[in-house]
C-alpha cells in the first residue's frame, strides 16, 4: 500500500526529524509528518538556532564597542547594529540549516508529508492539509514527537503586539527603548542578553527568589551579579498581576511574591518568558487511549505509551516524576532510542542525571549532575571544588574572566556528581563534563588528565584540583 509504513512519526523537530532519520537508516520504510513549512520544529525555526544567532551578533557588538581595548580602529560614533542586516544572517542560516533536514530526509529515504496528524487509532494517522483530510496513513508504530509552545500566566493575555513570546521577540525589526522579561530561565535570560547588548533598558522579573532557577544557587547568584553590574533590572520573588498593552507600551504591575505593595512598570514591550506547554490539541492523544496529565503524554522509561504501537518524545511528554527537560538534544537522543528500540535492538533508560542544560545569555551557563542542594538532598557526603575564570590567561585574553567552574562531588569514593559552569565557552566545557559523569570518572582522574594550556577548560582541572584541596593557580 502506497500509504503503509514501518513508522510514521509525527512532527519534525529535534526529536521527531532524528527519529525518523534513524529508523529509516535501520531499514524501516519512514514517513514524517510536519504541518510548518520548513521542517525542524521549534528549535532550527523559531528558538535555539535564531536566538543564538542573535546572541553572536550580540557579541561581535561587544567586541566592537570594546574596540579601543581591542586595539581596533574604528570612526568615532560607528559602533552600532543593523537591525536588517542582523535577521538577513539569522534567517540565511536558519533556512540553511532546515533545508539540511530536507536533504537528509532524501538521502535516508524519509517521505516528507506535509500536513496536520491525527491519531485515528488502530496503527492510523489522519493529515489534514489547509483544513482538508488529504490521506490516512497506516503504520506498524507511530512516533508523536509534536513539541511545545509559549505559553502565558493566567491574567496575562499575549496578544503578539506590545505583549508578546520568543517567536515575536526573534523577528523585532526595531531595537526597543525599554523591554520586560517575566521569567528568567534559559528564555529570559537570553534574551535579556541581547536587547540590552543592543541598547534597551531591560527588567528581568522573577517570580521565584532567584534568576536561573533551576541552576546551582551559586550560579544564579553570579548571573544577577553580572546582570546588574551590566545595568540590567532584576526583580526576583516578584509577580506580575496584570500587564495592560497600549498604543506605545505596557502598563505592568507587580508585587512581591510573598506578599506587599505593588509597583508599576512601563515599558514598550513585554516579553513573556515563563515556560513552554505541550502540542497536544487537535492531536487525537485521549481518543487513541493516551494517558495525559497537563496535556503531556504520559510514557514509561522507553517511551512507550501504554497503547500498543504507540510512543512519544521529546518535549511532549512527561514521566511519573515530574521535571521532563525540554531540551533539544534530550529529544534527539530520545528519538535515536525509540527508532533503535522498534528496528529490534537492546536498548537501555536514559540517565536524567547526565543530561547537559546550556543557557546562551552573556555570561554562558552549562551545568550537568547535581547541585550541590541536590547532592546533599539525596545523602552524599559532599565535597565542592570551585575555581574562577578571571586567573586564566585565556580567559583574561578574550577580556571575558566572570564566572567560575564548580564541581560537586561524593566524599567516599571521590566520584563527580555534578559539574556548573557560568563564564565563557561553557556551554562548550560541558561536554567534557557530560563525559565524566558518563563514566563515573572521580576527582582524582580528572585531576590527572591533562588540559591544554592556554585554554578556558583549564578552569575545570583547576576546580578537581580544588575539590581535593589544593588548587595550583588559586
Amino acid at each position: 500500500m502506497a500509504n503503509a509504513f514501518d513508522v510514521v512519526v509525527i512532527g519534525s523537530g529535534t526529536g521527531g526529524y532524528v527519529a525518523a532519520i534513524r529508523a529509516a537508516q535501520l531499514g524501516l520504510r519512514t514517513a514524517c509528518v510536519e504541518r510548518a513549512p520548513s521542517l525542524g520544529g521549534t528549535c532550527l525555526n523559531w528558538g535555539c538556532i535564531p536566538t543564538k544567532a542573535l546572541l553572536e551578533h550580540a557579541h561581535a557588538l561587544k567586541i566592537a564597542q570594546d574596540g579601543k581595548e581591542w586595539g581596533l580602529v574604528l570612526p568615532e560614533g560607528t559602533v552600532g547594529i543593523d537591525m536588517t542586516a542582523v535577521h538577513a544572517r539569522k534567517d540565511k542560516i536558519v533556512k540553511g540549516l532546515t533545508g539540511g533536514i530536507d536533504l537528509l530526509f532524501k538521502k535516508n529515504k524519509v517521505e516528507r508529508i506535509a500536513g496536520t496528524g491525527r491519531l485515528l487509532g488502530g496503527g492510523k494517522v489522519e493529515v489534514t492539509a489547509d483544513g482538508t483530510a488529504t490521506q490516512t496513513l497506516e503504520a506498524k508504530e507511530i512516533v508523536v514527537a509534536t513539541g511545545s509552545t509559549a505559553r502565558s500566566v493566567p491574567g496575562i493575555e499575549i496578544d503578539r503586539k506590545r505583549i508578546i513570546t520568543s517567536d515575536e521577540a526573534i523577528h523585532m525589526a526595531a531595537i526597543p527603548k525599554s523591554i520586560a522579561i517575566m521569567g528568567s530561565g534559559a528564555v529570559g535570560v537570553e534574551f535579556a542578553s541581547i536587547f540590552k547588548r543592543f541598547g534597551s533598558d531591560v527588567t528581568l522579573i522573577e517570580l521565584l527568589p532567584r534568576i536561573v532557577p533551576n541552576e546551582d544557587e551559586a550560579v544564579s547568584a553570579e548571573l544577577a551579579r553580572v546582570f546588574k553590574k551590566g545595568k540590567i533590572t532584576v526583580l526576583t520573588g516578584t509577580k506580575v498581576t496584570s500587564a495592560k498593552p497600549g498604543a506605545n507600551g505596557v502598563t505592568l504591575t507587580a508585587e512581591p511574591a510573598a506578599g506587599g505593595a505593588s509597583q508599576t512598570i512601563e515599558a514598550e514591550y513585554l516579553l513573556v518568558a515563563t515556560g513552554r506547554g505541550p502540542v497536544t490539541t487537535g492531536l487525537g492523544a485521549a481518543e487513541a487511549g493516551l494517558k495525559l496529565e497537563r496535556g503531556y503524554i504520559k510514557v514509561d522509561a522507553l517511551f512507550r505509551t501504554g497503547v500498543p504501537g504507540i510512543s512519544a518524545i521529546g518535549d511532549v511528554i512527561t514521566f511519573d516524576k515530574p521535571g521532563h527537560p525540554q531540551l533539544a538534544h534530550l529529544s534527539s537522543a530520545e528519538g535515536i532510542l525509540v527508532a533503535e528500540r522498534i528496528a529490534g535492538h537492546d536498548v537501555r533508560p536514559i540517565n536524567y542525571d547526565h543530561v547537559p542544560a546550556c543557557t546562551y545569555c552573556d555570561p554562558e551557563i552549562g551545568s550537568v549532575g547535581l547541585t550541590e542542594k541536590e547532592a546533599r538532598e539525596r545523602g552524599y557526603d559532599v565535597v565542592i571544588g570551585q575555581f574562577n575564570f578571571r586567573v586564566l590567561g585565556r580567559a583574561r585574553m578574550a577580556n571575558e574572566t566572570d564566572g567560575f567552574v564548580k564541581i560537586v562531588a561524593e566524599k567516599k569514593y571521590d566520584e563527580v556528581l555534578g559539574f556548573h559552569m557560568i563564564g565563557p565557552r561553557s556551554t562548550e566545557l560541558v561536554a567534557e563534563a557530560t563525559l565524566a559523569l558518563r563514566l563515573e570518572c572521580t576527582v582524582e582522574e580528572l585531576m590527572r588528565t591533562i588540559h591544554a594550556h592556554p585554554t578556558m577548560s583549564e578552569a575545570v582541572l583547576e576546580a578537581a584540583h580544588a575539590a581535593h584541596g589544593a588548587p595550583i593557580h588559586a
